[in-house]
Formats: C-alpha cells, structure tokens, sequence
C-alpha cells in the first residue's frame, strides 16, 4: 500500500456509499437557484432515469428586471445576464456543471421549465 501511513485507498474499502434522493434534490436547487437568481425553495426538481444515467427537471421562476428599470436603461438587460431564453439555455449547462462537481452523479441532461418571473434590482452574482 502506497499514501500516507493510517490511510486506506479507497479501493480497499468495501461497502457501498449511496447520496439520497433528496440530498440530490438539495444540491440541484441550490444550483438551480443559483443560476437563476431566485432563492431555492423557489426550484421544484424531479428526477428520472434516463437509460441509467439521471435525468433532472427543473421548474421555478427566474429573476427579471423590472420593466421600469428596463425603459430606464436597455442595458438592465445584458447586466442580468441577457433575454430569459438565453439565460435558461445557460443555465442547463451551469447546472448540470455544478450537480455533477457537487454530488458527482452522472446527468443526461437538465430540462428546466421557467415557471414565473421575480422582480430583482441586482443582476447575476457570480
């Protein structure tokens, strides 16, 4: 055995280490939120199989300027990241990223269903 001495590689340990569904759950609507500008208990997320690897739906509001600030100022737009379509389709990718950093799960994809829109004065925070 190579390491460092009181280490065991994991290879040698037997057993079996299991995430529940809703520790999932958890991690997908903090990414989800997070993406999204919203707060978590705002994302709805449902799992299925999907030829042995996970599928993720996903279904919540997401954070908008208001239309006030937008006639203001156009460019409200671009600070929050772009049109709902364009930020939706990037945050597929940013949540199925950070899912699998986080609970190392294999996704198939993220499917995301924008369900309303929430009125915020900031823009993304990354």
């Amino acid at each position: 055995m190579s390491g460092t001495a009181g280490t065991v590689p994991a290879a040698v340990l037997a057993g079996h280490t299991r995430i529940s569904s809703q520790a999932l759950t958890s991690v997908a609507q903090a990414a989800a939120a997070e993406a999204l500008g919203v707060a978590p208990q705002e994302i709805r997320a449902e799992w299925s199989d999907d030829d042995g690897l996970l599928a993720l739906s996903l279904a919540g509001p997401i954070s908008v300027p208001s239309l006030t600030a937008v006639l203001r100022d156009p460019a409200r737009v671009e600070v929050f990241g772009g049109s709902v379509w364009d930020r939706a389709v990037a945050a597929k990718a940013e949540i199925l990223l950070r899912v699998t950093e986080l609970s190392g799960a294999l996704l198939s994809r993220v499917d995301i269903r924008i369900s309303g829109a929430s009125m915020s004065e900031g823009g993304r925070v990354h």
